[in-house]
Protein backbone atom coordinates (compact mmCIF):
# COMPACT_ATOMS: atom_id res chain seq x y z
CA UNK A 1 0.00 0.00 0.00
CA UNK A 2 1.61 3.41 -0.98
CA UNK A 3 2.04 5.71 2.36
CA UNK A 4 1.55 8.91 -0.51
CA UNK A 5 -2.43 9.80 -0.40
CA UNK A 6 -3.97 9.73 -3.59
CA UNK A 7 -6.05 13.09 -4.87
CA UNK A 8 -8.96 11.66 -4.00
CA UNK A 9 -8.14 10.87 -0.59
CA UNK A 10 -6.21 13.84 0.53
CA UNK A 11 -9.19 15.75 -0.44
CA UNK A 12 -11.59 13.30 1.75
CA UNK A 13 -8.67 13.52 4.68
CA UNK A 14 -9.27 17.47 4.11
CA UNK A 15 -12.64 17.12 4.41
CA UNK A 16 -12.83 15.01 7.47
CA UNK A 17 -9.12 15.37 9.43
CA UNK A 18 -7.76 18.76 8.39
CA UNK A 19 -5.35 18.72 10.90
CA UNK A 20 -3.94 15.08 9.82
CA UNK A 21 -4.03 15.96 6.57
CA UNK A 22 -2.13 19.35 6.82
CA UNK A 23 0.86 17.41 8.84
CA UNK A 24 0.83 15.24 5.65
CA UNK A 25 0.80 18.36 3.50
CA UNK A 26 3.86 19.23 5.12
CA UNK A 27 5.98 15.79 5.52
CA UNK A 28 5.10 15.79 1.58
CA UNK A 29 6.62 19.32 1.19
CA UNK A 30 9.65 18.21 3.13
CA UNK A 31 10.18 15.42 1.17
CA UNK A 32 9.64 17.48 -2.19
CA UNK A 33 12.00 19.51 -0.51
CA UNK A 34 14.54 17.08 0.11
CA UNK A 35 14.47 15.20 -3.11
CA UNK A 36 14.96 19.05 -4.96
CA UNK A 37 17.87 19.71 -3.26
CA UNK A 38 19.28 15.97 -3.79
CA UNK A 39 18.56 17.01 -7.74
CA UNK A 40 20.30 20.35 -7.12
CA UNK A 41 23.25 18.57 -5.99
CA UNK A 42 23.43 15.82 -8.28
CA UNK A 43 23.08 18.44 -11.67
CA UNK A 44 25.66 21.13 -9.72
CA UNK A 45 28.75 18.55 -9.53
CA UNK A 46 27.62 17.06 -12.82
CA UNK A 47 30.55 18.54 -15.16
CA UNK A 48 29.35 20.75 -17.72
CA UNK A 49 30.09 19.94 -21.83
CA UNK A 50 33.33 22.16 -23.22
CA UNK A 51 33.17 22.50 -27.20
CA UNK A 52 37.04 21.76 -27.87
CA UNK A 53 37.57 25.79 -28.18
CA UNK A 54 36.55 25.96 -24.44
CA UNK A 55 38.41 23.10 -23.42
CA UNK A 56 41.41 24.37 -25.30
CA UNK A 57 40.84 27.78 -23.69
CA UNK A 58 40.61 26.63 -19.86
CA UNK A 59 43.84 24.58 -20.05
CA UNK A 60 45.50 27.91 -21.58
CA UNK A 61 44.27 29.42 -19.04
CA UNK A 62 45.25 26.51 -16.01
CA UNK A 63 48.33 27.05 -17.39
CA UNK A 64 49.07 30.90 -17.32
CA UNK A 65 48.36 30.30 -13.31
CA UNK A 66 50.05 27.01 -13.09
CA UNK A 67 53.13 28.64 -11.63
CA UNK A 68 50.77 31.08 -8.34
CA UNK A 69 49.01 27.02 -7.76
CA UNK A 70 52.75 25.45 -7.59
CA UNK A 71 53.57 27.88 -4.93
CA UNK A 72 49.79 27.48 -3.80
CA UNK A 73 49.85 24.00 -2.88
CA UNK A 74 53.46 23.87 -1.59
CA UNK A 75 55.33 22.19 -4.39
CA UNK A 76 59.12 23.18 -4.23
CA UNK A 77 61.26 26.10 -7.00
CA UNK A 78 62.26 23.55 -8.12
CA UNK A 79 59.10 22.01 -9.17
CA UNK A 80 56.64 22.91 -12.31
CA UNK A 81 53.19 22.12 -13.10
CA UNK A 82 52.45 21.52 -16.94
CA UNK A 83 47.90 21.33 -17.11
CA UNK A 84 46.68 18.54 -18.77
CA UNK A 85 42.89 18.33 -18.52
CA UNK A 86 40.23 20.88 -17.28
CA UNK A 87 36.75 19.81 -15.98
CA UNK A 88 34.15 22.35 -15.17
CA UNK A 89 31.41 21.00 -12.92
CA UNK A 90 28.23 23.18 -13.01
CA UNK A 91 28.17 24.52 -9.38
CA UNK A 92 31.33 26.42 -11.00
CA UNK A 93 34.14 24.08 -9.52
CA UNK A 94 37.33 23.42 -11.62
CA UNK A 95 39.02 20.13 -11.37
CA UNK A 96 42.25 20.96 -13.41
CA UNK A 97 44.47 17.92 -13.52
CA UNK A 98 48.34 18.34 -13.87
CA UNK A 99 51.73 16.52 -14.63
CA UNK A 100 54.66 17.50 -12.75
CA UNK A 101 58.51 18.42 -13.78
CA UNK A 102 61.07 18.40 -11.65
CA UNK A 103 64.14 20.42 -12.66
CA UNK A 104 62.90 20.01 -16.10
CA UNK A 105 62.28 16.43 -15.58
CA UNK A 106 58.90 14.36 -16.05
CA UNK A 107 57.89 13.43 -12.31
CA UNK A 108 55.86 9.78 -13.43
CA UNK A 109 53.61 9.40 -10.50
CA UNK A 110 53.61 13.15 -9.55
CA UNK A 111 49.97 13.81 -11.31
CA UNK A 112 47.81 15.94 -9.19
CA UNK A 113 44.49 17.49 -9.51
CA UNK A 114 43.36 20.90 -7.77
CA UNK A 115 39.88 21.50 -7.06
CA UNK A 116 38.52 24.76 -7.25
CA UNK A 117 35.29 26.13 -5.51
CA UNK A 118 33.27 28.80 -7.01
CA UNK A 119 34.53 31.37 -4.19
CA UNK A 120 38.09 30.33 -4.27
CA UNK A 121 38.93 27.52 -1.92
CA UNK A 122 40.56 24.68 -2.59
CA UNK A 123 41.82 21.03 -2.09
CA UNK A 124 44.51 18.97 -4.14
CA UNK A 125 43.99 15.15 -4.75
CA UNK A 126 48.14 13.76 -5.13
CA UNK A 127 49.36 10.94 -6.61
CA UNK A 128 52.02 10.81 -4.22
CA UNK A 129 52.82 13.39 -0.83
CA UNK A 130 56.43 12.38 -0.97
CA UNK A 131 58.68 15.47 -1.25
CA UNK A 132 61.78 15.47 -3.83
CA UNK A 133 65.04 16.32 -2.18
CA UNK A 134 67.31 17.87 -4.44
CA UNK A 135 69.99 15.59 -5.58
CA UNK A 136 73.73 16.21 -4.17
CA UNK A 137 74.54 14.32 -6.63
CA UNK A 138 73.51 11.80 -9.59
CA UNK A 139 76.47 9.38 -9.83
CA UNK A 140 74.21 7.41 -12.73
CA UNK A 141 74.34 4.60 -14.65
CA UNK A 142 74.37 5.15 -18.28
CA UNK A 143 70.92 5.42 -19.96
CA UNK A 144 69.56 2.72 -21.60
CA UNK A 145 69.38 3.31 -25.58
CA UNK A 146 66.84 5.73 -26.29
CA UNK A 147 66.07 6.33 -22.65
CA UNK A 148 64.34 9.49 -21.52
CA UNK A 149 65.83 10.81 -17.45
CA UNK A 150 62.95 11.03 -15.25
CA UNK A 151 62.03 11.56 -11.83
CA UNK A 152 60.29 8.26 -10.23
CA UNK A 153 57.93 9.36 -7.12
CA UNK A 154 54.60 6.93 -8.10
CA UNK A 155 56.32 4.34 -4.91
CA UNK A 156 58.66 4.95 -2.21
CA UNK A 157 61.21 7.74 -2.35
CA UNK A 158 61.22 9.83 -5.39
CA UNK A 159 64.50 8.67 -7.25
CA UNK A 160 66.06 9.97 -10.05
CA UNK A 161 65.54 7.25 -12.93
CA UNK A 162 65.31 6.44 -16.59
CA UNK A 163 62.49 5.21 -18.45
CA UNK A 164 62.75 2.93 -21.64
CA UNK A 165 59.98 1.73 -23.75
CA UNK A 166 60.97 -1.96 -25.00
CA UNK A 167 58.59 -2.83 -28.13
CA UNK A 168 57.80 -6.07 -29.78
CA UNK A 169 54.52 -8.63 -29.55
CA UNK A 170 53.02 -10.48 -26.89
CA UNK A 171 52.38 -14.10 -26.74
CA UNK A 172 49.03 -13.81 -28.09
CA UNK A 173 50.08 -11.76 -30.97
CA UNK A 174 49.40 -8.12 -29.26
CA UNK A 175 52.09 -5.45 -30.47
CA UNK A 176 53.73 -4.96 -26.84
CA UNK A 177 54.93 -1.41 -25.75
CA UNK A 178 56.68 -2.20 -22.54
CA UNK A 179 57.51 0.86 -20.23
CA UNK A 180 60.68 0.00 -17.88
CA UNK A 181 61.67 2.52 -15.10
CA UNK A 182 65.05 1.58 -13.72
CA UNK A 183 67.12 3.62 -10.75
CA UNK A 184 69.55 5.65 -12.25
CA UNK A 185 71.76 5.25 -9.45
CA UNK A 186 71.97 1.36 -9.48
CA UNK A 187 70.18 -0.14 -12.64
CA UNK A 188 67.60 -1.62 -10.43
CA UNK A 189 64.35 -2.42 -12.15
CA UNK A 190 61.79 0.01 -10.19
CA UNK A 191 58.75 -0.76 -12.17
CA UNK A 192 57.34 -1.87 -15.58
CA UNK A 193 53.92 -1.69 -17.37
CA UNK A 194 52.35 -2.17 -20.65
CA UNK A 195 50.93 0.48 -22.77
CA UNK A 196 48.86 -1.71 -24.97
CA UNK A 197 45.59 -2.12 -23.18
CA UNK A 198 44.25 -5.67 -24.44
CA UNK A 199 41.68 -6.20 -24.23
CA UNK A 200 22.50 0.64 -41.26
CA UNK A 201 24.23 -2.67 -41.28
CA UNK A 202 23.74 -5.66 -40.07
CA UNK A 203 26.08 -6.37 -37.65
CA UNK A 204 27.52 -9.83 -36.26
CA UNK A 205 25.99 -9.58 -32.61
CA UNK A 206 23.61 -6.38 -32.54
CA UNK A 207 21.50 -7.35 -35.28
CA UNK A 208 20.35 -4.62 -38.06
CA UNK A 209 21.76 -1.13 -36.66
CA UNK A 210 21.94 2.03 -37.47
CA UNK A 211 24.97 3.73 -39.17
CA UNK A 212 26.39 7.15 -39.51
CA UNK A 213 28.17 7.26 -42.84
CA UNK A 214 29.80 9.81 -45.30
CA UNK A 215 28.86 9.65 -49.45
CA UNK A 216 31.75 11.30 -51.26
CA UNK A 217 30.68 10.46 -55.37
CA UNK A 218 28.95 7.27 -55.58
CA UNK A 219 30.81 5.75 -52.86
CA UNK A 220 29.92 5.91 -49.03
CA UNK A 221 32.40 5.45 -46.61
CA UNK A 222 32.53 3.89 -42.34
CA UNK A 223 33.08 7.68 -41.77
CA UNK A 224 31.09 8.95 -38.97
CA UNK A 225 31.22 13.05 -39.16
CA UNK A 226 28.80 13.55 -36.10
CA UNK A 227 31.05 11.79 -33.59
CA UNK A 228 34.32 13.85 -34.51
CA UNK A 229 34.88 11.70 -37.80
CA UNK A 230 35.60 8.62 -36.58
CA UNK A 231 36.62 6.20 -39.15
CA UNK A 232 36.15 2.05 -39.52
CA UNK A 233 39.77 0.75 -40.82
CA UNK A 234 40.50 -2.80 -42.46
CA UNK A 235 43.56 -4.14 -41.48
CA UNK A 236 43.03 -7.19 -44.18
CA UNK A 237 45.03 -9.48 -41.52
CA UNK A 238 48.12 -7.12 -41.42
CA UNK A 239 49.69 -6.40 -37.62
CA UNK A 240 51.47 -3.86 -38.71
CA UNK A 241 50.82 -0.19 -37.19
CA UNK A 242 49.40 1.12 -40.31
CA UNK A 243 45.57 2.51 -40.42
CA UNK A 244 44.33 0.46 -43.05
CA UNK A 245 42.22 0.52 -45.82
CA UNK A 246 38.86 2.96 -44.65
CA UNK A 247 35.57 0.72 -45.92
CA UNK A 248 33.57 2.25 -48.57
CA UNK A 249 30.38 0.77 -50.50
CA UNK A 250 28.18 1.36 -53.21
CA UNK A 251 24.74 1.14 -51.86
CA UNK A 252 25.20 2.24 -47.96
CA UNK A 253 23.84 -1.41 -46.94
CA UNK A 254 26.89 -3.40 -45.10
CA UNK A 255 27.51 -6.18 -43.91
CA UNK A 256 25.07 -9.25 -43.55
CA UNK A 257 25.62 -10.59 -39.93
CA UNK A 258 28.22 -13.19 -41.11
CA UNK A 259 31.63 -13.33 -40.19
CA UNK A 260 32.94 -14.29 -43.55
CA UNK A 261 31.65 -10.87 -45.34
CA UNK A 262 34.36 -8.40 -44.21
CA UNK A 263 31.66 -5.91 -43.98
CA UNK A 264 29.96 -7.60 -40.99
CA UNK A 265 33.01 -7.26 -37.93
CA UNK A 266 33.45 -3.08 -39.11
CA UNK A 267 29.53 -2.97 -38.65
CA UNK A 268 29.70 -3.58 -35.11
CA UNK A 269 33.01 -2.09 -34.56
CA UNK A 270 31.37 1.43 -35.96
CA UNK A 271 28.02 1.00 -34.04
CA UNK A 272 30.14 0.24 -30.82
CA UNK A 273 32.40 3.41 -31.36
CA UNK A 274 28.83 5.52 -32.20
CA UNK A 275 27.13 3.84 -28.82
CA UNK A 276 30.06 4.66 -26.74
CA UNK A 277 30.47 8.78 -28.17
CA UNK A 278 26.95 8.80 -27.26
CA UNK A 279 26.79 7.47 -23.94
CA UNK A 280 29.75 9.80 -22.71
CA UNK A 281 27.92 12.39 -24.46
CA UNK A 282 24.60 11.22 -22.63
CA UNK A 283 25.49 10.47 -19.31
CA UNK A 284 28.73 12.29 -18.51
CA UNK A 285 28.48 15.57 -20.48
CA UNK A 286 31.75 14.56 -22.12
CA UNK A 287 32.25 14.92 -25.98
CA UNK A 288 34.45 11.98 -27.39
CA UNK A 289 37.25 10.18 -25.29
CA UNK A 290 39.72 13.36 -24.60
CA UNK A 291 36.99 15.55 -24.37
CA UNK A 292 38.20 17.82 -27.47
CA UNK A 293 35.57 16.42 -29.76
CA UNK A 294 38.12 14.39 -32.06
CA UNK A 295 37.30 10.59 -32.29
CA UNK A 296 39.79 7.70 -32.29
CA UNK A 297 39.94 5.35 -35.10
CA UNK A 298 38.91 1.51 -35.29
CA UNK A 299 40.78 -1.16 -37.15
CA UNK A 300 39.38 -4.88 -37.93
CA UNK A 301 40.70 -8.07 -39.19
CA UNK A 302 44.35 -7.44 -37.32
CA UNK A 303 46.18 -10.36 -37.68
CA UNK A 304 44.61 -14.45 -38.76
CA UNK A 305 42.43 -15.84 -35.86
CA UNK A 306 43.74 -12.92 -33.57
CA UNK A 307 41.93 -13.98 -30.82
CA UNK A 308 41.79 -10.24 -28.36
CA UNK A 309 41.14 -6.63 -29.31
CA UNK A 310 43.41 -3.56 -28.10
CA UNK A 311 43.65 -0.01 -27.10
CA UNK A 312 46.63 2.36 -28.11
CA UNK A 313 47.64 5.59 -26.87
CA UNK A 314 50.19 5.54 -29.57
CA UNK A 315 47.32 5.80 -32.78
CA UNK A 316 44.63 6.58 -30.49
CA UNK A 317 42.96 3.78 -31.74
CA UNK A 318 41.00 0.64 -31.10
CA UNK A 319 42.20 -2.51 -32.59
CA UNK A 320 39.90 -6.08 -33.07
CA UNK A 321 40.84 -9.50 -34.01
CA UNK A 322 38.77 -12.03 -35.89
CA UNK A 323 38.64 -14.74 -33.12
CA UNK A 324 38.98 -18.27 -33.56
CA UNK A 325 39.38 -19.44 -36.64
CA UNK A 326 38.71 -16.03 -37.89
CA UNK A 327 35.14 -17.04 -36.70
CA UNK A 328 33.95 -14.69 -33.80
CA UNK A 329 35.55 -11.27 -34.08
CA UNK A 330 36.08 -9.29 -30.56
CA UNK A 331 33.38 -6.37 -31.76
CA UNK A 332 30.76 -6.87 -29.73
CA UNK A 333 29.27 -4.11 -28.15
CA UNK A 334 30.64 -4.76 -24.81
CA UNK A 335 34.00 -4.73 -25.98
CA UNK A 336 34.28 -2.09 -28.54
CA UNK A 337 32.84 0.06 -25.42
CA UNK A 338 35.44 -1.82 -23.16
CA UNK A 339 38.41 -0.81 -25.80
CA UNK A 340 37.36 2.59 -26.28
CA UNK A 341 36.96 3.48 -22.67
CA UNK A 342 40.88 2.40 -22.01
CA UNK A 343 41.55 5.95 -23.91
CA UNK A 344 39.19 7.61 -21.38
CA UNK A 345 41.17 6.52 -18.97
CA UNK A 346 44.37 7.47 -20.53
CA UNK A 347 43.07 11.18 -21.21
CA UNK A 348 41.72 11.37 -17.73
CA UNK A 349 43.15 9.31 -14.85
CA UNK A 350 45.73 7.66 -16.87
CA UNK A 351 45.74 4.55 -14.37
CA UNK A 352 49.49 2.65 -14.98
CA UNK A 353 48.72 -0.72 -16.71
CA UNK A 354 50.04 -2.64 -13.66
CA UNK A 355 49.31 -4.06 -10.33
CA UNK A 356 46.06 -3.02 -8.69
CA UNK A 357 46.62 1.22 -10.45
CA UNK A 358 46.26 -1.47 -13.56
CA UNK A 359 43.49 -3.75 -12.22
CA UNK A 360 41.52 -0.80 -11.86
CA UNK A 361 42.77 0.26 -15.61
CA UNK A 362 40.89 -2.75 -17.08
CA UNK A 363 38.16 -2.15 -14.11
CA UNK A 364 37.03 1.10 -15.30
CA UNK A 365 36.99 -0.49 -19.30
CA UNK A 366 34.41 -3.42 -17.53
CA UNK A 367 32.42 -0.94 -15.86
CA UNK A 368 31.50 1.85 -19.21
CA UNK A 369 31.59 -1.79 -21.26
CA UNK A 370 29.07 -3.07 -19.57
CA UNK A 371 27.16 0.66 -19.03
CA UNK A 372 27.57 1.23 -22.28
CA UNK A 373 25.62 -2.13 -23.46
CA UNK A 374 23.00 -1.56 -20.92
CA UNK A 375 22.57 2.36 -22.30
CA UNK A 376 22.56 1.23 -25.95
CA UNK A 377 19.01 -0.92 -24.93
CA UNK A 378 19.55 -3.16 -28.16
CA UNK A 379 17.29 -6.20 -28.22
CA UNK A 380 19.56 -8.64 -30.04
CA UNK A 381 22.27 -7.60 -27.16
CA UNK A 382 20.76 -6.36 -23.88
CA UNK A 383 22.44 -5.32 -21.20
CA UNK A 384 24.25 -7.64 -18.75
CA UNK A 385 27.13 -7.75 -15.99
CA UNK A 386 29.04 -10.56 -18.30
CA UNK A 387 32.33 -9.32 -20.14
CA UNK A 388 32.28 -10.60 -23.78
CA UNK A 389 29.66 -13.03 -23.48
CA UNK A 390 28.82 -12.73 -27.42
CA UNK A 391 32.51 -13.13 -28.48
CA UNK A 392 32.71 -17.09 -26.88
CA UNK A 393 36.60 -16.52 -26.31
CA UNK A 394 36.83 -19.71 -24.60
CA UNK A 395 35.06 -22.13 -26.79
CA UNK A 396 32.42 -23.29 -24.75
CA UNK A 397 29.93 -20.66 -24.78
CA UNK A 398 31.00 -19.11 -21.27
CA UNK A 399 31.49 -15.72 -21.11
CA UNK A 400 35.15 -13.66 -20.54
CA UNK A 401 34.43 -12.13 -17.34
CA UNK A 402 31.87 -12.17 -14.85
CA UNK A 403 31.12 -8.67 -12.35
CA UNK A 404 28.88 -10.74 -9.60
CA UNK A 405 31.30 -13.01 -9.18
CA UNK A 406 34.68 -12.77 -10.98
CA UNK A 407 36.13 -15.72 -9.46
CA UNK A 408 33.19 -17.89 -11.79
CA UNK A 409 36.38 -17.35 -14.26
CA UNK A 410 38.23 -19.33 -12.61
CA UNK A 411 41.24 -16.69 -11.84
CA UNK A 412 39.69 -13.48 -10.93
CA UNK A 413 39.51 -11.89 -7.38
CA UNK A 414 36.22 -11.33 -5.71
CA UNK A 415 37.92 -9.07 -3.04
CA UNK A 416 40.68 -7.34 -2.04
CA UNK A 417 43.86 -8.77 -0.63
CA UNK A 418 47.43 -7.80 -0.35
CA UNK A 419 48.56 -10.09 -2.91
CA UNK A 420 46.15 -8.95 -5.89
CA UNK A 421 48.05 -6.79 -7.05
CA UNK A 422 50.42 -9.56 -8.35
CA UNK A 423 47.84 -10.80 -10.36
CA UNK A 424 47.01 -10.50 -13.82
CA UNK A 425 45.29 -6.74 -14.58
CA UNK A 426 42.39 -8.56 -16.04
CA UNK A 427 42.19 -10.86 -12.52
CA UNK A 428 42.91 -8.49 -10.15
CA UNK A 429 39.68 -6.09 -11.88
CA UNK A 430 37.67 -8.48 -10.51
CA UNK A 431 37.38 -6.32 -7.35
CA UNK A 432 36.12 -3.79 -8.39
CA UNK A 433 33.94 -5.25 -11.02
CA UNK A 434 32.48 -6.65 -8.13
CA UNK A 435 32.11 -3.39 -6.07
CA UNK A 436 30.04 -1.87 -9.04
CA UNK A 437 27.90 -5.06 -9.61
CA UNK A 438 27.11 -4.69 -5.99
CA UNK A 439 26.56 -0.99 -5.70
CA UNK A 440 24.57 -1.42 -9.17
CA UNK A 441 22.39 -4.40 -7.84
CA UNK A 442 22.91 -5.07 -4.47
CA UNK A 443 23.96 -8.90 -3.25
CA UNK A 444 22.37 -11.92 -3.04
CA UNK A 445 20.57 -14.01 -5.87
CA UNK A 446 18.54 -11.83 -8.73
CA UNK A 447 17.89 -11.90 -12.51
CA UNK A 448 18.45 -8.94 -14.74
CA UNK A 449 17.20 -9.05 -18.37
CA UNK A 450 16.70 -12.98 -18.04
CA UNK A 451 20.22 -13.56 -16.54
CA UNK A 452 20.53 -15.11 -13.17
CA UNK A 453 22.97 -13.54 -10.65
CA UNK A 454 24.01 -14.37 -6.64
CA UNK A 455 26.35 -11.97 -5.46
CA UNK A 456 28.29 -13.18 -2.45
CA UNK A 457 30.28 -10.69 0.05
CA UNK A 458 33.12 -10.99 1.38
CA UNK A 459 31.92 -10.44 5.45
CA UNK A 460 28.06 -12.22 4.75
CA UNK A 461 26.75 -8.61 5.00
CA UNK A 462 24.18 -7.52 3.01
CA UNK A 463 24.79 -4.56 0.12
CA UNK A 464 21.36 -2.64 -1.32
CA UNK A 465 22.05 -1.52 -4.52
CA UNK A 466 21.56 2.54 -5.83
CA UNK A 467 21.04 1.42 -9.86
CA UNK A 468 23.70 1.13 -12.37
CA UNK A 469 23.23 4.82 -13.68
CA UNK A 470 23.91 6.26 -9.84
CA UNK A 471 26.73 4.01 -9.78
CA UNK A 472 27.98 4.72 -13.11
CA UNK A 473 28.18 8.33 -12.46
CA UNK A 474 30.16 7.79 -9.17
CA UNK A 475 32.75 5.99 -11.22
CA UNK A 476 33.12 8.21 -13.62
CA UNK A 477 33.09 11.13 -11.64
CA UNK A 478 35.88 9.74 -9.49
CA UNK A 479 37.95 8.86 -12.28
CA UNK A 480 37.65 12.11 -14.32
CA UNK A 481 38.29 14.18 -10.84
CA UNK A 482 39.82 12.00 -8.16
CA UNK A 483 42.05 9.30 -9.38
CA UNK A 484 45.77 10.00 -10.52
CA UNK A 485 47.95 7.64 -12.47
CA UNK A 486 49.12 5.26 -9.61
CA UNK A 487 45.50 5.17 -7.19
CA UNK A 488 45.32 1.65 -5.94
CA UNK A 489 42.56 -0.03 -4.29
CA UNK A 490 42.30 2.04 -1.09
CA UNK A 491 42.70 5.37 -3.12
CA UNK A 492 39.41 3.97 -5.54
CA UNK A 493 37.77 3.90 -2.28
CA UNK A 494 38.74 7.44 -1.30
CA UNK A 495 38.04 8.80 -4.94
CA UNK A 496 34.71 7.12 -4.90
CA UNK A 497 33.59 8.28 -1.36
CA UNK A 498 34.24 11.91 -2.56
CA UNK A 499 32.50 11.62 -6.16
CA UNK A 500 29.71 10.17 -3.80
CA UNK A 501 29.48 13.30 -1.48
CA UNK A 502 29.99 15.85 -4.44
CA UNK A 503 27.07 14.31 -6.34
CA UNK A 504 24.83 12.98 -3.58
CA UNK A 505 26.18 14.52 -0.37
CA UNK A 506 27.92 12.80 2.88
CA UNK A 507 24.96 11.60 4.38
CA UNK A 508 23.11 9.54 2.30
CA UNK A 509 21.85 6.15 0.94
CA UNK A 510 24.31 6.20 -1.63
CA UNK A 511 27.37 7.54 0.22
CA UNK A 512 26.31 4.69 2.92
CA UNK A 513 26.15 2.12 0.10
CA UNK A 514 29.25 2.98 -1.47
CA UNK A 515 31.05 2.20 1.45
CA UNK A 516 29.24 -0.85 2.29
CA UNK A 517 29.91 -2.39 -1.58
CA UNK A 518 33.98 -1.21 -0.60
CA UNK A 519 33.37 -3.34 2.72
CA UNK A 520 31.93 -6.35 1.23
CA UNK A 521 34.60 -6.42 -1.58
CA UNK A 522 37.00 -6.18 1.56
CA UNK A 523 38.77 -2.85 1.16
CA UNK A 524 38.14 -0.80 4.09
Amino acid sequence: MSSTPTSRNRARMLRTAAVVASAAMVAVAAQSGAASAAAEREAGATALTLSSAARTQAISAAQGEAAGTARAIGLSDEERLVARDVVKDADGTVHTRYERTYAGLPVLGGDLIVHQKKDGSRKTTKGTEAKIAPAAARSQKPAPAGARQVVWAATGTPVFAYEAVVTGTQPDGTPSERHVITDAATGAELYAYEAIDTGTGTSGYSGTVPLATTQSGSAYSLTDAARGGHKTYDLNGATSTATGTLFTDADDAWGDGTASNRQTAAVDAHYGAAVTWDFYKSEFGRNGIAGDGKAAYSRVHYGNAYVNAFWSDSCFCMTYGDGANNQKPLTSLDVAGHEMSHGLTAATAKLNYSRESGGLNEATSDILGTSVEFFANNAADPGDYLIGEKIDIRGNGTPLRYMDKPSKDGASADYWSKNVGRLDVHNSSGVANHFFYLLSEGSGAKTVNGVSYDSPTYDGSTVTGIGRTKAYKIWYKALSTYMTSTTNYAGARTATLKATADLYGASGTEYQQVAAAWKAVNVN
